[in-house]
C-alpha cells in the first residue's frame, strides 16, 4: 500500500472510531436527556441513532487494508455523504427544542470534510451546509416557534460565516500538516537512501581497503597478485580476471586467473595494444562496461566469446592522470555486473596501479642492488685475479733477471737464451694484461678510438690464423674462407683484436692435439666469422655472463688458465661499435662456436 493510500485509510479508520464513540452520546441524549418529543420524533431519533451505529461499525470494517484498497475514495465519499444525512436528521429532529445547540453538529461535518480534503473540504462543506441551515431555520419557525417570530436570516448567515472561517482555518492546518508530513516522509526516505548509500560506499571502501592490504602484503609481485585475487574473488565474483600493463605500445599480462588463464592471454604474454579494449582504456582513462561481448567490438573478445565469457568490466590503472594499464573482470552471463561492483572495480584501478608501481619500483631497486653487489664481487674477483696475473709473470721476470745478473758468467749461452726467452714471453703477457685493462677503461669512458677504412676480412682471417699457429703448436688452427668476401667498413687492427681474442679463448680451452676451425662466409648482407673449438663448452646459464665485464665461466677458473674476464667483453664491444655482434652457441662437453657478424659493403675483396 502506498503512503498516500495508507494516509487515507488511517483517516477513514479515525473517523470510524469517532462515529462509534458518538453512539453512546447519542443514546444518552435520545434516551435520557431529551423529553417531550413530538409525536413520532423519538422514533426518528432512535432510528437515526441506529443508522449512526451501523455506519460506525460498517465503515470500521471497510477501513481494513484489503477492503479499503479496492475503492478508497468511494468509501470516503460515501462516508461523508452518510454522515451528512445523519447530522441533518438529528438537526431537524431536535429543532423542537427551542434554543437547542443542535446546529453545532454541523461543525462535525465541517471538521470531517477538512480532515478528508483539506482547505477544499473546509470551503465546500459550508456551501453544502447552507441549505441544511436554511431548512432547519424554516422547520423551527414553521413548526415549533410559538408565537412565531418570523424567519431569522441571521440564524443561517452567521453560522454559515462561522463555518466558512473555521473551515478555512482547519483546512489550511490540515493541508499544512499534510505538506509537512509529505516533506518529512521525503526527508526520511532521503535519509534512508543516504544511509543505504553510505553503507554501500562503506562496504565498497572496506572491500577496496582489504584488496589494497592484500596487494601490500608482499613485495613479491606474484605473491601480492595471488593475495589480491583471493581477496577480490570474495567481493566481486568473477569467471576470469586479468591485470594488464602497457609498455611501449605493447600489452603485457601481469596477472591472470580463471577461465582460460593458461591458454588465452596467459601470464607474461605480450601483444600489440592495437584495437584492444586496453587502447580504449588508455585513451579515455575511464572504466568501460561491455554488457555483452558477442558483437566482438574489440580484437581480443573473439577468444573470450569462444571460452563462453560474455560480460566484461575494465577499469584503468591510474598513476596520477595517466592510465598505465587496466584491470579486467569477466563473467559468463551477459549484463552480470551491478552498479556497486562497477564502482569497486573503478576504485581498485587506482589502488592496483599504486601497488604495482611500488612493487615494481622495489623490484627495480632490488635488481639494481643485486647488480651492484654482483659487480662489486666481480671487481673484487678481478682485482684478486689481476693481482695474481701480474704477480706470476713479474716473479718470473724478476727471478730470471736476478739469475742472469748474478750468474751470467756461470751460465752457458743456451741457458742465458732460455732465461731471456722467459723474460720476453712473461713481459708480453704483462703487456697483454695491461692492454686489456686499458682497453676496458677506454671503452667504459667512451674514449676507445677507431680508424675506419675498407677491410678485407678474408685476408684478415688468414693472417690472424697464421700468426696464432706460429705462436703455439699444441692446437691446430685451420682457416676456411668460403668464396670471396665483401669488404667491410671498419678498423682492421680492432677487428684483428676481436679475432685474436676469440682464437686465444678457443685455443686456451681446447685439449692438446685438437683442432680450432675458423670459417668465414657471406650470408644475408653480413660477413660471419665462426671460431669453433672442441673444449668443454659453455653452459647455457653462463653464455650471457662470459660477455660481461669481469665475467668468466667455470672453465675460466681452472688452474693454469685463469683468464681475466675481459677478452670477450672487449671483443663484443668492438663488434657492436662496427654495427655487428658476437654470439656463442654451445653445450657442455660439445665445444663452443663463437660467431662474429659484421655488416658488409657491396664490393668483394681480391
Amino acid at each position: 500500500m502506498t503512503p498516500e493510500l495508507e494516509r487515507l485509510r488511517a483517516t477513514e479508520r479515525w473517523i470510524a472510531w469517532a462515529r462509534l464513540v458518538a453512539v453512546p452520546f447519542a443514546i444518552v441524549e435520545v434516551g435520557l436527556l431529551s423529553t417531550d418529543y413530538p409525536s413520532g420524533y423519538e422514533s426518528w431519533a432512535w432510528a437515526t441513532t441506529g443508522l449512526l451505529t451501523v455506519a460506525g461499525v460498517g465503515f470500521y470494517l471497510l477501513s481494513r487494508p484489503h477492503a479499503f484498497a479496492r475503492a478508497p475514495r468511494r468509501i470516503g465519499l460515501l462516508g461523508i455523504t452518510l454522515d451528512s444525512v445523519i447530522v441533518a436528521a438529528f438537526v431537524l429532529i431536535y429543532q423542537y427544542e427551542i434554543g437547542s445547540p443542535v446546529n453545532q453538529l454541523f461543525f462535525v461535518l465541517l471538521v470531517e470534510a477538512a480532515v478528508r480534503y483539506g482547505i477544499r473540504g473546509g470551503l465546500l462543506m459550508p456551501l453544502a451546509i447552507v441549505p441544511l441551515l436554511a431548512l432547519a431555520e424554516w422547520w423551527r419557525e414553521s413548526k415549533f416557534e410559538n408565537p412565531p417570530h418570523g424567519y431569522q436570516a441571521d440564524h443561517v448567515v452567521f453560522p454559515w460565516g462561522l463555518l466558512t472561517l473555521t473551515g478555512m482555518i482547519v483546512g489550511w492546518l490540515v493541508d499544512r500538516l499534510r505538506d509537512e508530513t509529505t516533506t518529512s516522509q521525503v526527508q526520511v526516505g532521503e535519509a534512508e537512501r543516504l544511509r543505504d548509500e553510505l553503507g554501500r560506499r562503506a562496504d565498497v571502501l572496506e572491500a577496496a581497503t582489504r584488496c589494497a592490504r592484500a596487494l601490500s602484503s608482499s613485495l613479491d609481485l606474484d605473491e601480492a597478485f595471488e593475495a589480491f585475487i583471493r581477496e577480490l574473488r570474495g567481493f566481486v565474483p568473477f569467471d576470469r580476471m586479468a591485470i594488464v600493463l602497457e609498455e611501449g605500445g605493447t600489452a603485457q599480462v601481469m596477472a591472470v586467473a580463471g577461465v582460460g588463464a593458461e591458454v588465452v592471454f596467459s601470464r607474461g604474454s605480450r601483444q600489440p595494444v592495437g584495437q584492444t579494449l586496453l587502447a580504449e582504456i588508455l585513451r579515455m582513462g575511464q572504466p568501460v562496461y561491455r554488457e555483452d561481448m558477442t558483437d566482438e567490438r574489440y580484437s581480443e573478445e573473439h577468444e573470450f566469446v569462444e571460452l563462453g565469457l560474455r560480460c566484461r568490466i575494465a577499469a584503468p590503472l591510474l598513476q596520477g592522470p595517466r592510465a598505465v594499464g587496466m584491470i579486467s573482470l569477466v563473467r559468463r552471463e551477459a549484463r552480470a555486473f551491478k552498479k556497486q561492483e562497477l564502482e569497486l572495480v573503478g576504485l581498485l584501478g587506482r589502488l592496483v596501479a599504486s601497488a604495482v608501481q611500488n612493487i615494481r619500483a622495489y623490484e627495480a631497486e632490488r635488481s639494481t642492488v643485486e647488480e651492484l653487489r654482483r659487480l662489486s664481487a666481480l671487481r673484487a674477483d678481478f682485482v684478486s685475479l689481476v693481482s695474481h696475473e701480474l704477480r706470476a709473470p713479474m716473479a718470473s721476470v724478476v727471478g730470471s733477471a736476478q739469475t742472469l745478473r748474478q750468474r751470467w758468467r756461470e751460465l752457458n749461452p743456451s741457458q742465458r737464451e732460455s732465461f731471456l726467452a722467459l723474460i720476453g714471453s712473461e713481459t708480453e703477457r704483462l703487456a697483454a694484461l695491461v692492454g686489456d685493462v686499458l682497453d676496458t677503461s677506454q671503452i667504459e669512458a667512451g674514449t676507445f678510438t677507431y680508424r675506419f677504412g675498407d677491410v678485407d676480412l678474408g685476408a684478415l682471417v688468414r693472417d690472424t690464423v697464421a700468426g696464432m699457429s706460429l705462436a703455439q703448436d699444441e692446437v691446430s688452427v685451420v682457416a676456411e674462407v668460403r668464396g670471396e668476401l665483401p669488404f667491410v667498413r671498419g678498423d682492421r687492427d680492432r677487428l684483428q683484436q676481436v679475432l685474436t681474442n676469440l682464437l686465444d679463448n678457443a685455443i686456451k680451452f681446447s685439449p692438446a692435439g685438437e683442432e680450432v676451425r675458423v670459417s668465414a662466409y657471406w650470408q644475408d648482407s653480413q660477413v660471419r666469422i665462426e671460431v669453433t673449438d672442441r673444449g668443454p663448452g659453455v653452459p647455457p646459464e653462463q653464455q650471457r655472463v662470459i660477455f660481461e665485464k669481469f665475467g668468466r665461466g667455470n672453465s675460466a677458473g681452472s688452474p693454469g688458465n685463469p683468464g681475466t674476464g675481459l677478452g670477450l667483453f672487449i671483443a663484443r664491444s668492438i663488434a657492436v661499435a662496427h654495427g655487428g655482434a658476437v654470439e656463442v652457441s654451445s653445450a657442455p662437453d660439445l665445444g663452443a662456436t663463437f660467431t662474429l657478424s659484421l655488416p658488409a659493403e657491396g664490393s668483394t675483396g681480391v
